[in-house]
């Protein structure tokens, strides 16, 4: 017999019960549409916080202090460790260097007040992490050399201070007690690492007004220092740059640990890939239950067919149907239900992956194409596999035995 005659017999048999039929797909249309969804809403939180990371700023690297175990002495990062990195001839990769040293403090304008990050840093700060203004502009150098007393607000802070239409470039606010125009004020950002409420100020005028502290050879701690790479490609480069200039200047031996940090912004994004391929497996492996389940019922059900219907498979075989025949018939069956209940469940799980993103805003599900291909290839696997042993019963059936069935 061939495979088109013993896929018009098992198309017969399934529709003989249509409801048995559709009741079986239900398991296997549930389970590939818990794979669907679950694994596109996988894909979308991975595509969603590469988003976020990569938004941190271009090619970027930062530094921050790491206090070595056993060491005696604190760990610092000074302005002055920023000024040898941003020195091209010390690090002819990087096209930026920024550094940082933030602290909340009260901010008031008018009858507005609220308690805010500000955060003191240079000109280049804007370029380094990405940031775009909607108003007005950034800071300068010449406002650095002069400790101007100037800020440029975030978008929620703006918002905290302000009423909305109000523009507030030219009009002063004041941090713990002391008057500053405000010169810019970003657009809203949103992304990991980006602080919509935080307040930028020169660098040094917040080392001179807020943050005076020293280190032990006082000079002036920084909180971090963020640099951007001239490339991709000269990000390992970048790396090594930085990692000399910091150990001369910290005066660290060969056989020394550093006591400073350098993350690239690949690292972060490997590790987060990490993270979120565990996720989607987790994911995936939950979903695959629902199969499993859903496989079950297609065997159960297919065994019970081969029983109701002994007495055809012994007349069959009377009439010269092969033991090869009747396994065929009745894998097909099995496939049949379960590539039909795939191909709906693939449906269902794209329904219901984009109604996660409708009723999510932060979050886009990502429906890839091999996510749909790998749906419906282990509904096919399941049908095969939870089939083989119902077809192979039918199979070894004895004609006698069978004609004699009641």
């Amino acid at each position: 017999m061939s495979i088109y005659e013993s896929l018009r017999t098992a198309m017969t048999g399934l529709t003989t019960n249509k409801m048995r039929a559709a009741l079986t797909m239900l398991g296997i249309i549930i389970g590939v549409a818990s794979v669907v969804a679950l694994l596109s809403v996988g894909e979308g939180v991975e595509a969603t916080i590469t988003g976020e990371i990569e938004s941190l700023g271009s090619n970027l690297l930062f530094v921050t202090a790491d206090q070595p175990d056993g060491a005696s002495t604190p760990a610092y990062l000074t302005t002055a460790d920023a000024e040898a990195l941003a020195d091209p001839f010390n690090a002819p990769a990087l096209v930026a260097v920024t550094p940082v040293m933030q602290g909340s403090l009260r901010v008031t304008s008018d009858d507005e007040a609220s308690n805010l990050t500000v955060s003191g840093t240079n000109s280049q700060y804007a370029q380094v992490r990405n940031l775009e203004l909607s108003m007005g502009g950034f800071l300068t150098a010449a406002d650095l050399e002069d400790q101007a007393k100037v800020a440029v607000l975030g978008w929620g802070a703006y918002s905290d201070l302000f009423a909305d239409g109000d523009y507030p470039v030219g009009q002063t606010i004041s941090i713990d007690g002391m008057r500053f125009e405000v010169v810019g004020v970003l657009k809203e950002q949103g992304g990991l690492g980006i602080d919509d409420d935080t307040i930028y100020v020169p660098l040094t005028t917040a080392q001179t007004r807020f943050f005076p502290q020293r280190t032990l050879s006082g000079e002036r701690p920084v909180a971090a220092i963020y640099a951007s790479v001239v490339d991709e490609s000269q990000v390992d480069a970048a790396i090594g740059q930085m990692t000399d200039v910091l150990r001369e200047r910290h005066d660290l031996a060969p056989g020394d640990t550093d006591d400073f940090d350098v993350t690239s912004q690949q690292a972060i994004l490997d590790i987060a890939s990490e993270i979120t391929a565990v996720l989607t497996i987790f994911l995936g492996a939950i979903s695959g239950i629902s199969l499993l389940v859903g496989g079950i019922g297609i065997m159960n059900i297919m065994l019970v067919s081969v029983t109701e219907r002994t007495r055809e498979v012994g007349i069959r075989k009377a009439v010269g149907a092969t033991p090869r025949d009747i396994l065929l018939q009745f894998l097909l069956e099995a496939i049949v239900l379960s590539f039909l209940g795939g191909l709906l469940g693939i449906g269902l799980g794209i329904t219901g992956a984009n109604l996660v993103s409708n009723l999510s805003a932060d979050l886009a599900t990502k429906v890839t194409p091999e996510t749909v291909a790998l749906a419906a290839g282990v509904a096919s696997i399941v049908g095969l596999v939870f089939g083989t042993y119902p077809a192979l019963r039918a199979a070894q059936l004895r004609p006698i035995e069978a004609l004699r069935y009641e």
